[in-house]
């Protein structure tokens, strides 16, 4: 028997996500996000106690857009999720489909060190993650 082909959340993250302060404004995130290709706002730590935020396009649209409220009036800590789930860079992509699942996840940054270096998505997983385990 073959020994099982192990993929990392490293080997599948990727990159398209900004860093914003949680008082910039939805208005300033999207600007980012449209300039940069960015799907997923990583809203920074205030001290090192303290925990990252998150904010996704769907964020976006539920608390905001369908709200009708106006983006250069709502600050990103209003709408984020915190604190986020993460994974570790060896998580093996079959545990972080798992995760995802288990905790109606979408997305997770990936987190080494306490850096963000990528972050992944379902996408991420399926497309690149499950094509090189078939392959």
């Amino acid at each position: 028997m073959m020994p099982r082909k192990i993929i990392q959340s490293k080997d599948v993250m990727g990159s398209h996500f900004i860093e914003l302060d949680g008082m910039a404004t939805v208005k300033d995130a999207i600007k980012l996000m449209n300039q940069q290709g960015a799907k997923v706002v990583i809203v920074n730590k205030r001290h090192e106690h303290d925990a990252h935020g998150l904010v996704l396009l769907s964020d976006i649209a539920k608390k905001v857009l369908a709200r009708d409220r106006a983006p250069e009036r709502v600050n990103l800590y209003e709408i984020m999720s915190k604190p986020m789930l993460t994974v570790p860079p060896e998580m093996d992509v079959r545990y972080c489909a798992r995760l995802f699942d288990r905790f109606g996840l979408s997305v997770a940054p990936v987190i080494k060190n306490d850096k963000i270096v990528g972050v992944v998505s379902y996408g991420e997983l399926v497309l690149h993650g499950l094509c090189e385990l078939v392959n």
